[in-house]
């Protein structure tokens, strides 16, 4: 899914992410992804959440994190 997608750079972090499944986060998005999810870092870690602009700020919750990247999603 989207490991294929955006797998392969940024820094391996291995199991000492900086975020956990379930964590909240208020967070600014700071650029797109190549598939149009908004990115946003913590710690410089990549969080990708989807249907989310350049410039949003919003409150996320962790879903899934990878060795170099996690996904959320946006509380409303």
């Amino acid at each position: 899914m989207y490991g294929d997608r955006y797998g392969g750079y940024g820094r391996d972090y291995g199991s000492e992410a900086p975020v956990k499944v379930g964590e909240r986060y208020k967070v600014k998005i700071e650029s797109l992804g190549k598939g149009g999810d908004g990115i946003a870092k913590i710690q410089g870690f990549v969080i990708f959440v989807p249907n989310t602009q350049v410039g949003d700020e919003v409150e996320i919750v962790i879903n899934s994190v990878k060795r170099k990247f996690a996904f959320a999603s946006v509380i409303e």
